[in-house]
């Protein structure tokens, strides 16, 4: 069924639910009252001819349409998964003075962070020009979750439409005329009641401790690779855990997440906000199941963790499939709304196809279903789903989850992220030059190394304690996590935008651009983002060496 007005969502929970008990698994189910922005229909009029568009979620409703002069900012379309959501347009053609009062059209998917930017400098719409024969279904808020007053002058105020590239080359020739257009957009906006299934299945030996395994399972149009594909996964791997419950250490919860297409990760964010305490005094990690088992997605590339936890997913994915696997940094996405509380966390998409089999097919970069391009269209339909690769995919979590669970000592390496710790500062540091003093962050990096190196071979000689060795672990997370992946405090959520290493120090990469009149400004941002940076690290550095002590 189509998964993203909200009544069909409604349905689909209470399915999801009602298929657990079927299977004889105990199920909660949560009702989150989200704020979600519904969008039905687009479309652009020019020159006589009428395109077919879609309005991202949290586009404003414009039904008697806006009419203004069409202007092109150029843009690139992403090669990689790296690119996909960093702003890719041309900045000279961005130029306010240039697209005030315009509609702007610009290539690639509706995304915050371009549609954001054009919006302050004054466009009155944007249409995205999406890569292929079909337009793609999205959002355009940077606001993660249900907004809070903090979080409402982000929210957008013009109209926004994706419309297919054949289209787009239309209308970029009446743009290159200086014509005008009118977009028009349907939208609904308002809280919703939206059931939030969830399974406990306790530990026998720290129930308090658990690992969170989750996944959405409202999707745009009937959603098959994104995310039903991952939500039978999820009620695979409850029924076997539930099964077995007799041999799990540490408790599993299992949830799906309604508000992920038309509230921007709503439902895993009410759940992060609703169960925060819980999460911060007892969750070990969290684990993201999206877009699993799709057809030709027979890699595991670009599959997202945190570096303390990259070698234990290697070397899972490696017993399970006997396959290499390469990962990368977390995307600011995917329902990764636990980053601001610190929780080591890993996947979000999981396989993928070939990049030289993408090449072959002359796919285009696209956030999910395994590479394929009926991502977010209503071409995510069956056959997407591949059985065979599905099961592997489900073998893959469960593994991943049960090493956790199980794992007499948690099987996450902090010397891993220290080391990448130490090349980020050293990059800074290099990228500042003479204009900033990084020296106190790159102390508190190598002291947090060196300790680190003592607290494992004590954790392998035996002589920490395993519950000692899990505290301080879990501990780690909850300091290093937020100082690598957030600018926002604690227990807030960041804006859905990408994230660098280390953002307090990020500043450093662009010193050398300004001049008088802002040097000293962005010079005091610096060492403000040094004391952030070097005050977590000593904190960490202190817990290990307490806990090795």
């Amino acid at each position: 069924m189509p998964r993203w007005k909200p009544d069909d969502v409604t349905a689909a929970g209470q399915d999801i639910a009602r298929r657990l008990g079927d299977l004889g698994v105990p199920v909660t189910l949560h009702q989150a009252r989200l704020h979600l922005s519904i969008p039905y229909d687009a479309r652009v009029e020019a020159g006589g001819r009428t395109f077919r568009a879609k309005p991202p979620a949290y586009s404003t409703d414009c039904r008697d349409g806006v009419t203004a002069e069409l202007v092109h900012v150029p843009a690139t379309f992403s090669t990689s998964i790296d690119t996909l959501f960093t702003k890719n347009q041309d900045q000279d053609a961005s130029a306010e003075e240039r697209i005030r009062g315009k509609i702007v059209i610009s290539e690639g998917f509706s995304f915050p962070g371009k549609i954001r930017e054009f919006e302050e400098k004054g466009a009155v719409g944007v249409i995205a020009m999406n890569p292929g024969v079909d337009s793609h279904w999205g959002i355009c808020t940077t606001i993660w979750g249900t907004p809070d007053l903090d979080d409402l002058p982000r929210r957008p105020t013009i109209p926004v439409g994706a419309v297919s590239n054949p289209d787009g080359q239309a209308l970029l020739e009446i743009a290159a005329a200086g014509g005008q257009v009118t977009l028009f957009t349907e939208m609904d906006a308002g809280w919703f009641d939206q059931p939030l299934p969830e399974v406990v299945i306790p530990g026998t030996e720290d129930p308090d401790s658990f690992v969170l395994l989750h996944g959405h399972y409202d999707s745009w149009d009937v959603g098959v690779g994104d995310n039903a594909t991952g939500d039978a996964a999820l009620l695979e791997i409850a029924r076997v855990l539930w099964e077995g419950r007799a041999g799990l250490k540490r408790t599993v919860k299992i949830a799906w997440w309604p508000g992920h297409s038309t509230g921007r990760y709503a439902g895993s964010t009410w759940y992060a906000d609703t169960f925060a305490m819980d999460l911060d005094a007892h969750c070990v990690a969290q684990v993201n199941c999206d877009s699993p088992g799709c057809r030709w997605a027979t890699e595991f590339i670009d599959v997202s963790w945190m570096a303390e936890t990259e070698a234990f997913c290697q070397d899972t994915i490696r017993r399970v499939t006997g396959q290499d696997s390469a990962g990368e940094r977390p995307h600011r996405a995917g329902d990764y709304a636990f980053n601001n509380i610190g929780l080591s966390s890993f996947f979000m998409l999981s396989s993928t196809m070939p990049h030289d089999l993408r090449e072959e097919k002359d796919y285009y970069v696209v956030g999910g279903c395994g590479g394929n391009i009926a991502w977010h269209t209503e071409n995510d339909t069956l056959e997407i789903a591949d059985r065979d690769i599905l099961l592997r995919d489900i073998k893959v979590y469960l593994a991943a989850v049960l090493g956790v669970a199980n794992a007499a000592v948690l099987p996450f390496d902090w010397r891993a992220q220290a080391a990448e710790f130490r090349q980020t500062i050293a990059d800074y540091a290099a990228a500042a030059g003479d204009l900033a003093e990084l020296s106190l962050a790159e102390d508190a990096a190598a002291a947090l190394a060196d300790a680190l190196e003592s607290f494992y071979r004590g954790v392998e000689a035996g002589t920490i304690r395993p519950d000692a060795a899990n505290d301080a672990i879990r501990r780690l997370a909850r300091i290093l996590v937020p100082v690598n992946y957030t600018t926002e405090p604690r227990f807030r959520h960041d804006p859905a935008v990408p994230v660098p290493p280390l953002p307090a120090l990020a500043a450093a990469r662009d010193l050398s651009r300004h001049g008088e009149d802002t040097l000293g400004f962005a010079q005091t941002q610096m060492l403000r983002g040094v004391n952030r940076v070097a005050a977590a690290l000593r904190e960490a550095e202190r817990l290990v060496r307490g806990a090795s002590a």
